[in-house]
């Protein structure tokens, strides 16, 4: 049995996409999924599941969420330990002066082309700083996410690809629910 963490992007964001965290369990009960459990109110959800493909997985999903709630709901599956290396690589812990409280991780639906990545100039946006890594941006925000250009629409706009984002301490977290 594999252990999964489904991140969904904008939900309970300003009164939109409202999803109660037992009817999400239920949803995924009901796909078969197991020992599923939710973090916080925004849509992260671990799960243990026989299938060896997240895309699989992501599909299922939301065409459940989109058959039971009617909303396209769009939905990131990561495998544990994709989210327990994507935050062991995270290059801002290791800087010196950094506020963790600042630190965010904006996963990616998948890889984004190089010539979209290209487009982006890193030095537009200081003081705030992002990385982008394979599937995820390691994003460090010191005037805080709220402020920042560098959010979901943003993202999603130059990468043309899906992106939601989760706070340093919501990825920690996530680490150590799959780990029990």
């Amino acid at each position: 049995m594999n252990t999964y963490i489904a991140i969904l992007r904008g939900i309970n964001v300003s009164g939109k996409n409202m999803i109660k965290m037992p009817a999400l369990i239920k949803i995924f009960e009901t796909l078969g999924l197991e020992n599923v459990k939710t973090y916080v109110q925004s849509g992260n959800v671990i799960f243990k599941s026989e299938s060896v493909n997240p895309k699989d997985l992501e599909k299922l999903i939301q065409e459940q969420i989109n058959k039971d709630l009617g909303t396209g709901i769009p939905v990131i599956v990561l495998e544990s330990y994709s989210i327990l290396e994507i935050r062991k690589n995270n290059p801002f812990t290791n800087k010196q002066d950094i506020d963790l409280t600042k630190l965010h991780i904006t996963f990616l639906s998948e890889e984004p082309g190089m010539v979209n990545i290209a487009k982006i100039d890193p030095a537009k946006y200081m003081p705030d700083e992002f990385i982008i890594d394979a599937k995820a941006i390691y994003l460090y925000c010191p005037g805080g996410y709220g402020n920042t250009k560098l959010n979901n629409n943003f993202f999603e706009n130059k990468l043309k690809v899906i992106a939601t984002t989760r706070n340093w301490n919501t990825v920690n977290k996530l680490v150590e629910l799959t780990e029990e």
